[in-house]
């Protein structure tokens, strides 16, 4: 568990060092939604209808912008394979990484979700739904990006094919999310959307974290 800790803590540091991935994660996913008032007008029913939509599919997008850069800093200056020698299975490794890359990036859209509901003239009955959905569904989107940057983690031009990867695998994700969302709006259950959510990152916490250590023990030999 110390163990466990002090990669997610070092990779925190470092993140937040760089500063630019978790910035550029938070400025796109406020941009792009900022612009979609602009693009389908003001009108307010229009806006609350495709507010969970406009919010997931942005959030999703920004989620894959710091994926590339999961594995790939550490696999271009060696690091990665020490870490493959620390005495922690590598999917332990993987989860930890995944951890850190979820807390840097994908706690701060949750926190902006809500904010930028108010935008999109959203049901106050959806703000909590939303909330929900996006701290069970954000870290599923950190795991399958996992799996998808450590496939491409010795590939040139790693971020494009990331994302061509990922983005098809997070479309469960972004049927549910949008889904629980309004549910609460219309007043229908919204516990079943959560559920499979739910169901979905319990599956996610052991199987991506295997095939992400399989697919970088590959790129290692």
């Amino acid at each position: 568990m110390s163990a466990f800790m002090a990669i997610v803590e070092r990779d925190l540091r470092l993140a937040f060092a760089r500063g630019g991935d978790a910035l550029n994660v938070v400025v796109f996913f406020v941009i792009a939604i900022t612009l979609f008032p602009f693009g389908v007008g003001p009108e307010q029913g229009i806006l609350e209808r495709i507010a969970a939509g406009t919010i997931w599919v942005a959030a999703l997008l920004a989620a894959t912008l710091a994926l590339d850069r999961l594995f790939r800093a550490d696999y271009e200056d060696g690091s990665l394979e020490l870490l493959a020698l620390v005495p922690l299975p590598l999917e332990l490794v993987v989860l930890a990484k995944s951890l850190a890359h979820w807390l840097s990036t994908g706690i701060p859209l949750v926190i902006a979700a809500p904010l930028l509901a108010v935008l999109l003239n959203m049901s106050g009955d959806g703000f909590w739904a939303l909330i929900a959905a996006m701290l069970i569904g954000t870290p599923i989107l950190s795991l399958l990006g996992a799996v998808g940057a450590a496939l491409t983690v010795g590939a040139r031009r790693g971020g494009v094919i990331v994302s061509l990867l990922v983005l098809p695998l997070f479309v469960p994700v972004l049927i549910f999310g949008v889904a629980a969302v309004d549910a609460a709006v219309y007043g229908l259950a919204v516990r079943p959307h959560l559920m499979i959510l739910g169901a979905m990152l319990l599956a996610a916490i052991p199987l991506c974290p295997w095939a992400s250590a399989a697919a970088l023990r590959i790129s290692l030999d």
